[in-house]
């Protein structure tokens, strides 16, 4: 039997990613939670995996060659679990260069304009209306595009289920938090439906769901936030 991979994780859009990944391929693994309200993120141990302090990570012992592996960065982890188990990253090259194409689409545009979304809209000390408008609209534009996308495909890469749809849905499912609608956006709903139809979503999103926190309070958020 195959040992398991350790997930450092906390419920975040960032860390279900990586849950749902698993849970979809069927990965045995094991969770080590990284409270990020109380700066485990910091820990030394941490760090020597993740030097960036930011979760998700993973520790594979049957990496490349049958050595462990240690990885940081969501969409590096995706992409290596993707390829681990030859599953959801496309039937040819062709298709792995659409799977990439969305998932660095997320990466540098979804998960970080959401992020900034959240946090100037729920979580600033100050209301800053400049920053909010800045945030909100660049959310709803980058929504406009995938909207568009899916018009075309089942799936944000095409007919196939793959990583990015597993990269993008995390930050697109909590759209209402990010004050955007989906009325003029049918084609997301559908997507947003269809993801929440799979069992490993399901299972990816609930890994500790009772742990997300209130992220008002004010210790948590001089962690996070560096106040």
């Amino acid at each position: 039997m195959q040992d398991p991979v350790q997930l450092y994780y906390w419920p975040t859009p960032n860390g279900w990613k990586v849950s749902i990944a698993l849970e979809e391929m069927g990965l045995p693994y094991e969770t080590t939670l990284i409270d990020i309200g109380k700066g485990d993120q910091f820990a030394p141990e941490f760090l020597q995996i993740s030097p960036n302090n930011r979760m998700p990570a993973i520790t594979d012992p049957d990496g490349p060659g049958g050595a462990p592996v240690s990885l940081f960065e969501s969409g590096a982890i995706l992409q290596y679990l993707a390829r681990k188990t030859r599953h959801f990253y496309g039937a040819d090259e062709r298709a792995r260069l659409t799977v990439d194409q969305w998932l660095m689409w997320q990466m540098g545009g979804v998960g970080p304009m959401a992020g900034q979304a959240h946090h100037f809209l729920k979580y600033a000390p100050e209301e800053i209306p400049y920053a909010q408008d800045r945030y909100r609209n660049e959310v709803a534009r980058l929504y406009g595009v995938l909207d568009r996308q899916l018009a075309k495909n089942e799936y944000v890469a095409g007919p196939d289920y793959s990583i990015a749809d597993m990269a993008i849905w995390p930050w697109a499912s909590l759209w209402e938090g990010q004050q955007q609608t989906l009325e003029d956006k049918p084609h997301l709903a559908r997507w947003l439906d269809l993801m929440w139809s799979r069992p490993g979503v399901v299972a990816g999103r609930a890994l500790h769901a009772d742990l997300r926190a209130d992220r008002s309070d004010t210790k948590a958020q001089q962690v996070l936030f560096g106040k």
